[in-house]
Parts: structure tokens; sequence; C-alpha cells
């Protein structure tokens, strides 16, 4: 399992009995000024949006205030974000956390979970596992995926309640059903791994490919390795290096790497040392440690780009750093065959490498 996701601070837009389109905006105003909570907090949403108005934080503030102040909790919700993202007033998580507090007391389920992912990040109060598993589960309870997502990852992780494998099985199940990709590539992982359920490559598959048509990189990359390996579905190479490639579009490292193995081995795609090495180099930027290995024994042997051994001991020498045993011999038989001028070289390169996001 995966660790907690967190909470992307989005507007909550909930239009109600009022539409823009049937709606005059002095009449709204009027209506707003004598007190209707509705108009205000559809005043709210228009500044935000500038639909109708122009676009005014500070104006969205004020009329979700008016109307939160009146418990409508939908306002008190869209305050909250406005606090928590710095919308129209300075970023303040205490505050934001308080007009969450209030809409969720009144059982708005997305206010819990916002409380549920506070909890867990520290964001606005203590960090306190078991609180954020009251929150995730009391919208989770209203079916909300996100909080049943997150309670499932509690539940495996043993945060705030006992671990309990089943329970995450559970609660990802039903987000799982609900079509949230990420709760589906994890149910493919309890299944292959036999936690909560029986152990079943064929259900893994199942699930992996649901979240893998969605496009989730893992899921995708998981769904490669069932193919390569004959898991769960008959062994196929060309089915392998399509969903690592994939994969690998969207800058998942392990997919990178694989893929390029792939082409190093000829498996599924022509032979092809230079795409071994495309592919090598792009996981390697990442940090991943095995594709550095790689990628210096290719830099060594020539094979994919032209030899040389300044860069084939950097790359050996970042493997080493991860704990590749190899990486080091092989580091130093290259070294062997260098001046002072290029170990240094080869060093400093090493030294200032930084991984790179993709």
């Amino acid at each position: 399992m995966k660790k907690l996701i967190i909470l992307l601070f989005t507007v909550f837009l909930s239009v109600g009995s009022l539409s823009a389109q049937s709606t005059d905006i002095k009449k709204l105003k009027q209506l707003a000024n004598q007190g209707n909570v509705e108009a205000q907090f559809y005043l709210g949403m228009m500044y935000e949006t500038g639909l109708g108005v122009p676009q005014d934080d500070a104006q969205a503030v004020k009329w979700y205030r008016l109307a939160a102040d009146q418990g409508y909790a939908d306002a008190q919700f869209n305050l909250a974000l406005m606090y928590a993202n710095g919308q129209g007033v300075p970023q303040d998580f205490v505050q934001a956390m308080k007009w969450f507090r209030l809409a969720a007391d009144q059982g708005l389920a997305d206010a819990q979970l916002a409380l549920g992912v506070a909890y867990a990040n520290g964001k606005g109060v203590p960090q306190d596992d078991a609180q954020a598993v009251k929150w995730y589960r009391l919208a989770a309870d209203q079916g909300l995926t996100d909080a049943q997502f997150n309670l499932g990852l509690m539940y495996a992780n043993g945060q705030g309640v006992p671990q309990d494998d089943v329970q995450a099985v559970k609660w990802t199940r039903l987000a799982a059903d609900q079509g949230y990709a990420d709760a589906q590539r994890n149910l493919g992982v309890a299944y292959a791994n036999g936690l909560g359920v029986p152990q079943d490559d064929a259900q893994a598959v199942k699930w992996y490919r649901l979240a893998a048509d969605q496009g989730n990189a893992s899921a995708q990359y998981n769904l490669g390795v069932s193919y390569e390996d004959g898991l769960g579905v008959p062994q196929d190479d060309a089915q392998a290096v399509k969903w690592y490639r994939l994969a690998a579009d969207q800058g998942y490292a392990s997919a990178q790497y694989n893929l390029g193995g792939m082409y190093y081995n000829g498996k599924g795609v022509p032979q092809d040392d230079a795409q071994a090495v495309k592919w090598y180099r792009l996981a390697a930027d990442q940090g991943y440690a095995s594709a550095q290995f790689n990628l210096g024994a290719a830099y060594a042997n020539g094979q994919g780009v032209p030899q040389d051994d300044v860069q084939a001991h950097m790359w050996f020498n970042l493997a080493s750093a991860q704990g590749i045993k190899l990486g080091e011999s092989n580091r130093d038989l290259v070294a062997g065959k260098m001046t002072p001028q290029q170990i240094e070289r080869a060093q400093e390169l090493a030294r200032n490498w930084k991984p790179k996001k993709q």
C-alpha cells in the first residue's frame, strides 16, 4: 500500500437552488444583503470564479463568511479552503481548520475528509492519527471515495488503528468499486500478495487493469510485470512492453527501468541498445539505483552510447552509494583504466548530481 494521499484543496461548488442564468446580479446582491444565505454563498462562488462578476477573492471571502456565520456548511467549507490556500485572506491553517470543523460537525463529508487529512499531516492541528481515522471514517461512511481509500491505508499501515489487512481491503474495495484508480491498484496489490484476501493473481490483474485503463502509472507497471512473468495472464512480452511504456511515458521510474531491460534483451521489441540506454537514463536521472548501474555498464562497454570511462565511473559511483555492491567493484575496475584527472572529474560529476523530476 502506498503512503496517504494529500488532499488537494479545491473549491467545492454547490450551486443549490439559484441559477446564474436566471438570477439578476443586483437582485442577488439585494437578497444577500437581506441575509439570504443561499444568495450570499452563491455570490461568494461567483466572485471566486469570476462568473458574471469580476473575479475577486476578497469579495468571495466576504460573502462566504456572511453565509458561514449563519451556519451554512458549504460556505464554511469554502471559507476554510480560502484560508487553506491564502485566497483573499492570508494563508492560515488554524482558521482553515476552524471552518472545516464547523462544516464537518454538520456532517459535510468533504470537510470531514479535510479534517482527517489535516490531522494525518499535522496541518493547523497537532498530528494525530486516531483523529485522522475518526474523521476519515465519518466521511467514508457517507461513501466519499477519498476517505474510504485513506481509511484503508490507515488500516493497512496500522496508523491510528491496529493494523488489519481485512479492514484495509474492506475500505479499499468500497473505493475501488466506485472507480477510484488508486484503490483499484491497491486492491490488486492485496490480491497479488494475499493481504486480507486469498492470494489470487487473476484478481490482481483484474484490478490492475481497471486502474491502468484510467491511466494509473503504478497499475500499468504492475500489469506489465504480470504479463512479463505470466502472473494471472498468459505470459506475453509484447503486452508487458505496452504497459511498461504507458507507465514509463508518465515518468514512472520502475517502468522506465523495465522497459530499458526489454530493449536490452530484445523481449517484446527488437533488441536495441540505444533504446535501452534511453530508458535506463530516464530512470537513472530520477535516482533509480539499478538503472544507474546499468547506465554505468553501458558507458563502460560502449553499448548504445560511445564508450566513456568518466560517465561509467560516475554512474557506478551513484549506484554504489545506494547500496548496489557491484557498483563499487565496477567503479574500481573502471578507475584502473583512468587518469587521476578523469577520476577527479567523475567524482565531481557524482558529487554535483541531483535527481531530475519528470
